[in-house]
């Protein structure tokens, strides 16, 4: 059996990715250039044989080449929970609840990194107060990887940036390295409030920025309601939890601006289709992904009921896709809100 210094067997840590989608095969094919052996649990079985076969995921970003001989790859997520120290969770937000459920397994001893960007709509919890609550994790083994960065960009290995925060900057730093290379540069951060809020409201600015653009508002307009949701962001992030952050850095700002610019945002493409005149339906199933903003409005708006924030335009992409009011309209009335 091999034998490793005391110190080296504390920092060595077997890491899990949970979920088999864009993000997760990313993340995966970050993690191959400096881990030797990354246990993957992914749903679908057809999937595993093709990447245990070709090094591809079919399904998603299938131009990402993945070092195959150092996947464990399994659908039986007890498993590789079990064989892993560290977890990222890659799974879309509405679907975290029901992948967990079958588990038999704790996870009240493993770190937990969450990729999602979004909000467990069941509870109404960003996903780190989740796994604090329902799995009695501690928020000190709790961490979120956040942008500035597309799932596809990191296919095409183009210079990239990304935030890990936990409370512990160790844990950061751990799993920051573990993903730093030649086309990744990695911050860590304490924030995981902030950093993580804020992943989630930048998919809501990001549908709203797809509808204004659908409807024809032009580069001017999309300037000015940037800047005003930046504003909006921080006046949640700081009601929720107040301390000293700065907005602007890439953690905040750039991921905003990213996901609200990007031909790769699946949410801003799915405001797009709204602002068009799609009806949400047909945008899901066009779309084949899931736009993690679709959920998070309804979340933010009813967190917000409690904490009355000004938020006019995550107010009024909820009044366009639940309250089913006129697209032109609720923007035309937006556009009076913004300065």
């Amino acid at each position: 059996m091999e034998s490793f210094p005391m110190e080296e067997k504390q920092n060595k840590k077997n890491i899990g990715v949970i979920g088999g989608g864009s993000w997760a095969t990313a993340i995966i094919k970050m993690l191959c250039e400096n881990v030797n052996s990354i246990n993957w649990w992914m749903r679908n079985e057809d999937s595993i044989s093709h990447i245990e076969t070709y090094g591809h995921n079919p399904n998603y970003i299938s131009d990402a080449e993945l070092k195959k001989e150092k996947l464990n790859i399994s659908s039986d997520i007890s498993s590789v929970i079990e064989n892993s120290d560290l977890i990222v969770l890659a799974v879309p937000s509405a679907f975290l609840k029901s992948t967990l459920n079958n588990l038999n397994v704790s996870l009240k001893e493993k770190i937990i990194v969450s990729a999602i960007k979004g909000i467990v709509p069941e509870n109404n919890t960003i996903v780190g107060e989740f796994i604090h609550n329902q799995y009695d994790v501690p928020y000190k083994n709790i961490g979120v990887l956040t942008g500035p960065c597309h799932a596809e960009e990191v296919a095409l290995e183009r210079l990239s940036y990304l935030t890990v925060a936990c409370s512990d900057v160790e844990k950061a730093e751990f799993f920051a390295n573990s993903i730093s290379g030649r086309y990744i540069k990695t911050n860590v951060s304490d924030d995981i409030y902030g950093t993580e809020y804020s992943s989630v409201l930048k998919n809501v600015v990001a549908l709203a920025s797809g509808i204004c653009h659908g409807l024809g508002y032009g580069d001017n307009f999309q300037a000015v309601l940037i800047s005003n949701a930046i504003r909006e962001i921080k006046r949640f992030v700081d009601k929720v939890h107040p301390i000293n952050r700065d907005i602007k850095e890439s953690a905040y700002l750039g991921d905003l601006l990213v996901t609200a610019y990007s031909q790769f945002s699946r949410n801003r493409t799915f405001g797009e289709m709204i602002g068009r005149g799609y009806s949400v339906n047909s945008a899901q199933l066009q779309l084949k992904m899931i736009a993690e903003g679709y959920y998070s409005v309804k979340c933010i708006s009813e967190i917000n009921e409690k904490l009355n924030v000004e938020m006019p335009i995550t107010q009024a992409v909820y009044n366009i896709l639940y309250n089913r009011k006129s697209v032109r309209k609720e923007i035309a009335d937006l556009t009076e809100k913004l300065n």
